[in-house]
């Protein structure tokens, strides 16, 4: 495939003026650079962009590019010192291949990271910062309590920097998920950290969802026939809730805004769980059991539909 003209590969016309071709260079730099984007070709095209702006950010090349094409450029790049690299020219008008001076690749990490000086940066370090960003990241699991993942907060983590073992501070998001990934970025050499976060369990209470939590809520035979405001804990503080007469075991009581709160402030329900707990065994006297086999015979059996045998009646 014959190669493009370098006007062409950085969308502006052959009148532009140097600081056109500067501006389009540096805009196509940051969406192409393989450190940020992750496409099979970036890395080609980002080679392509550079090639461009080293023939025609330099007035002198750009004039005999103009001329005489890519054989006048890279006649005219070769005068030049300086370490040179040599790209395949795969049916281009030159034939042998366009040199360029590798020391200009640092204008493309300065544009991209602020990088600054009065000269351009070593094309050797830069690449080799790059393969350094680019190693694998370190894996590692996290363990935080139900109460830490409830309230948000940070947790010691101890990482590597420069060759030498120590702690940082990691933030932990409001309500962050059961296996949620954070990534804690390299220092000194070393890879990007990536904690896969493990919430505890909690006594109380059950993550349902996002942000909805439940609790069971015990009740006597008495407060689950009858009635009763009785208080549920949440996560700030107790909360008095009505139990309606005649509730069965199983029942979810809702507390509307009870249950978790996410970082943007967010808030899901608390579910009480009605579970009825009987008397302890052996606390029945002869008139209290005389009570509840009287009670017992109040209304239809709870068994008298399908798929319930008749003798349940």
């Amino acid at each position: 495939m014959a190669e493009r003209d370098y006007y062409e590969v950085l969308g502006v016309k052959r009148s532009a003026s140097q600081e056109e071709i500067r501006a389009a260079y540096r805009k196509l730099a940051r969406e192409l650079h393989p450190d940020v984007n992750k496409s099979p070709d970036a890395q080609e095209k980002f080679a392509e962009v550079q090639s461009a702006y080293d023939i025609l950010g330099e007035p002198e090349k750009r004039a005999q590019y103009d001329r005489f094409g890519r054989a006048g450029a890279a006649q005219a790049a070769g005068s030049g010192g300086g370490a040179h690299y040599s790209w395949s020219n795969v049916g281009g008008r030159g034939g042998g291949g366009v040199d360029f001076d590798l020391d200009d690749m640092g204008s493309v990490f300065e544009s991209l990271f602020g990088g600054g000086g009065a000269g351009p940066r070593s094309a050797r370090a830069q690449r080799g910062r790059t393969r350094e960003r680019a190693r694998p990241a370190a894996q590692a699991e996290l363990d935080i309590s139900f109460m830490t993942m409830a309230r948000g907060g940070t947790e010691r983590v101890p990482v590597r920097r420069g060759g030498k073992a120590t702690t940082i501070e990691v933030s932990i998001p409001k309500a962050i998920a059961d296996g949620a990934k954070l990534r804690v970025a390299g220092g000194g050499g070393e890879p990007d950290l990536i904690l896969t976060v493990r919430v505890g369990k909690h006594p109380l209470y059950r993550r349902e969802g996002a942000l909805d939590l439940e609790i069971d809520l015990p009740l006597t035979y008495a407060e689950a026939a009858l009635g009763k405001e009785v208080g549920v804990p949440t996560l700030e503080g107790e909360v008095f809730i009505t139990v309606p007469a005649g509730t069965r075991s199983g029942k979810r009581l809702r507390l509307r805004g009870r249950g978790l709160t996410d970082s943007k402030g967010a808030s899901g329900d608390l579910y009480a769980v009605v579970q009825i707990v009987p008397p302890p065994t052996g606390s029945l006297n002869d008139e209290d059991r005389a009570t509840l086999e009287r009670l017992s015979g109040l209304g239809p059996s709870p068994r008298t539909s399908p798929p319930w045998p008749s003798n349940n009646g």
